[in-house]
């Protein structure tokens, strides 16, 4: 029998655990088996791989990893279960292979992760992968089989069954499950039902530490009102604003730290650099094989700043203009309208384009850059609190909705914001990209959607600027008014 079995206890022991310190939940403990995965070469790649991406080139702070967030996944997944099992173990059968399994399925959820946070399959990917549907969870889940046969890990087949159908919970996907299975334990690591799991008690606490920003959310409140009702997790009436407030944190989050404009910039710039150097690195052609896919990780961006060949010329010239903060110029935004929100395609850099006025400059897409960004609170225009049951009082056996007007008319009406940015990659350009945006919008919706204008210094930048050619003719003139003024 493999190291996860109902009667193997070791894991619970101390003695037989390793202590390590975590900035955000203090000490964690992992079990003999959690180490075996997490001293692996493909795990340990996950220190290489920010959470955040390049968020770190406008937020300091944010170089927090992959590795870190994933033991944090593990404590909290390891403490929901342990919880549900002190208050109802006897009533739900929870045994020790539960246990472990849910804490497997923390660990490991992110393994599959590709480098720059999010941007890398839905960016990089997206663009050149033609079609083709790529996501982490589904190499999260092949990794790990990976990792088992390569480094010969002796696991029990149904805990590493149960592990991986944990991980890919939260996607349209999920393999059949038997009827007599205990459906709440995968709503713990990634809840395909409701969208409330520790991997966002752990993100969004962690994130907005790291970038300094204040969290309203309570962890503890939450995991101590954990029950379960008719094998799903439910939550105390009286819960229902922290349960808002998790949904309203990560959306905050969103809009002030992961779509940021400055690093939407940064990341519109480096995936055209990952374009213009796949065919020479091969990086696209890496994603299918575990066996070469956990060789890629953030040092991508620094084996193209320091490579000095001819073939990587285009893609290094655009670090290196991030390096200098020459970066793509913002020129403005603007929400798409709600009643516009159900038709809504992504706007291209052709639409800018084709909206352009007459005028000197005539604008090619290739001078365009637009970011389409959507924010919710993770179920699209609808709300996810209405999916959740509630139960008044550990005494009580019924579980009910809770709807908004019973609680607030503070509340949000609608749950979800489309973005749509617009930036010149060429900073002489940004007056004329300017004008052509503005043009689709009062094409596309009879008015100018966007709350500011762009400012002037940006768009009147290329007229400002003073050629080499200049120079002979200003020092003339402030000749002639030096002998001026002494005369």
């Amino acid at each position: 029998m493999g190291g996860c079995t109902k009667e193997d206890v070791s894991y619970l022991d101390r003695r037989f655990s390793k202590k390590v310190r975590d900035n955000v939940h203090g000490n964690i403990y992992l079990d003999p088996l959690s180490l075996k995965f997490v001293d692996t070469e493909e795990f340990q790649r996950l220190r290489d791989l920010k959470q955040l991406g390049l968020t770190y080139m406008v937020y300091p702070g944010a170089v927090h990893s992959r590795f870190e967030h994933s033991l944090g996944v593990f404590s909290l997944a390891g403490e929901a279960v342990h919880r549900i099992k002190a208050q109802q173990g006897s009533e739900l059968g929870i045994d020790n292979l539960d246990i472990q399994t849910v804490k497997l399925a923390g660990l490991l959820h992110d393994v599959g992760h590709g480098p720059f946070s999010h941007m890398f399959e839905h960016e990089f990917l997206h663009r050149i992968s033609h079609g083709i549907k790529w996501r982490h969870e589904d190499m999260s889940v092949r990794m790990i089989d990976h990792i088992v046969d390569f480094h010969h890990i002796d696991i029990d087949a149904e805990c590493l069954k149960k592990a991986k159908e944990m991980v890919i919970a939260s996607t349209e996907h999920v393999s059949h499950r038997s009827v007599n299975e205990k459906h709440f334990l995968y709503d713990i690591v990634a809840n395909g039902r409701n969208g409330i799991d520790v991997d966002k008690f752990d993100y969004i606490v962690r994130d907005s530490r790291a970038c300094g920003l204040g969290c309203s959310f309570q962890i503890e409140r939450l995991m101590d009102s954990m029950r379960v009702m008719g094998d799903e997790i439910c939550y105390r009436d009286k819960d229902y604003l922290t349960i808002f407030k998790l949904f309203s944190s990560r959306a905050d989050l969103h809009r002030t730290v992961y779509t940021h404009a400055k690093v939407k910039a940064i990341e519109l710039m480096f995936v055209d650099s990952l374009i213009k150097a796949d065919d020479y690195l091969q990086i696209s052609s890496k994603i299918q094989d575990p066996a070469e896919f956990w060789k890629i990780d953030d040092s991508i961006l620094k084996t193209i700043e320091v490579s000095h060949e001819q073939e990587l010329k285009e893609a290094r010239d655009l670090i290196l203009r991030i390096r200098k903060r020459d970066l793509y110029q913002f020129c403005n935004e603007f929400s798409v309208p709600k009643d516009k929100l159900q038709h809504f395609k992504d706007i291209t850099p052709q639409d800018i384009v084709c909206s352009q006025g007459n005028g000197d400059i005539t604008l090619k897409e290739e001078d365009v850059a637009v970011c389409n960004v959507k924010i919710d609170l993770t179920r699209g225009r609808s709300n996810p609190l209405e999916n959740f049951l509630y139960y008044q009082d550990f005494e009580s056996n019924e579980k009910f909705p809770v709807h908004d007007y019973r609680i607030s008319h503070l509340l949000p009406a609608f749950c979800e914001d489309r973005i749509v940015r617009v930036y010149s990659k060429n900073p002489d350009l940004v007056k004329t990209v300017s004008e052509a945006f503005e043009n689709f919008q009062l094409k596309t919706y009879g008015m100018k959607a966007q709350v500011h204008a762009t400012p002037d210094r940006k768009r009147n930048r290329r007229s400002q600027k003073t050629s080499n050619k200049d120079i002979p003719k200003i020092v003339e003139n402030l000749e002639l008014a030096c002998r001026h003024y002494r005369g």
